[in-house]
């Protein structure tokens, strides 16, 4: 069997079972299983694939037809021009995470600017937290963009973390970043995180949640960014099998309703950042009427909602009063 015929099967497969994106998902798994580039395979059509080979890939075919998300039978996703290891453990990491990015680094300049310094285009003296990083995606990002800068990126998952470590040490920017165990932001918010190794990669994990937060440890922070769990659990018979049977529940379900974490997160960001500093926050698609009236003007002020390319309300973003 030659590169062609076996897109070609692919595809028709892929078609018949209803997968989204199909030809796509098809080439994916085809150039997973032969370990090439997708410019080779249209450059080689002819070219002749081994009986092995040709076993694997139909095997990631079935395997997709039943509803494995593709990026989980390959491995790998990208984001932010960055490839990330995905598994089961971690939620895939989608193009619309990438304005809350965008929304960071637009309000970090346009904040230099108004307080009459240049930007600061390395990140130095920033301080960041990345809540429910998941793969890492955000920080690592984050870390890519503002190198100078110390992240602490937190999640609830063991599992999820150890992800997040592969991807900061695959990227080269694990003695950046500080992975800890807590809900939302724990005591990342009541840390001494000034005076922390931000690379310390191994040190004992820190448990519990901000409600013993203090004023000798407010506002540390420079800027907090979360795309956190915002799928409402009446809503998992509606969603697509590869995200209800194979992403993990713990990273997609923020309540019945969906929106319930955010009230906390806002609160523990309100202690947690410095006056000036910045929360960025991605939203679902209908939990804006929620999410807005908690970003009171006691606390928070120059408040602004991105929308996505689907003109849906994608990340809300305000700064600390």
């Amino acid at each position: 069997m030659d590169v062609r015929t076996a897109l070609r099967q692919g595809i028709a497969r892929l078609r018949d079972a209803n997968v989204p994106s199909f030809t796509l998902a098809a080439e994916l798994l085809l150039l997973h299983t032969l370990g090439k580039e997708r410019s080779w395979l249209y450059a080689h059509p002819e070219e002749l694939i081994s009986e092995a080979d040709a076993g694997r890939f139909h095997t990631l075919l079935a395997r997709r037809a039943a509803g494995e998300p593709t990026q989980h039978l390959t491995g790998r996703q990208e984001f932010w021009g960055l490839e990330f290891e995905v598994t089961p453990d971690v939620l895939i990491p989608r193009p619309e995470t990438e304005h809350v990015i965008e929304v960071a680094l637009d309000r970090l300049a346009v904040r230099e600017v108004q307080e009459g310094r240049p930007p600061k285009n390395s990140g130095e003296g920033l301080l960041i937290v990345d809540v429910g990083t998941g793969s890492g995606c955000i920080s690592i990002a984050l870390s890519k963009e503002l190198p100078a800068a110390e992240i602490i990126a937190t999640d609830i998952s063991a599992a999820a973390l150890a992800v997040a470590r592969r991807n900061a040490a695959r990227h080269a920017v694990n003695d950046r970043i500080r992975f800890v165990k807590c809900n939302l932001m724990g005591e990342a918010a009541i840390s001494d995180v000034t005076t922390s190794s931000v690379g310390a990669q191994h040190a004992a994990p820190l448990q519990g949640n901000a409600a013993t937060v203090d004023a000798r440890h407010s506002r540390q922070f420079d800027l907090v960014v979360s795309n956190p769990p915002y799928v409402g659990r009446h809503e998992k018979d509606s969603l697509m099998r590869e995200v209800r049977d194979h992403e993990p529940e713990i990273a997609l379900y923020g309540g019945e309703e969906g929106y319930e974490l955010y009230a906390e997160l806002i609160r523990e960001a309100a202690y947690g950042l410095k006056s000036g500093g910045l929360l960025v926050l991605e939203l679902g698609h209908n939990s804006l009427p929620a999410v807005a009236p908690l970003l009171d003007f006691r606390h928070w002020t120059n408040v602004a909602v991105t929308n996505d390319l689907a003109g849906i309300p994608r990340v809300i973003a305000a700064e600390r009063s």
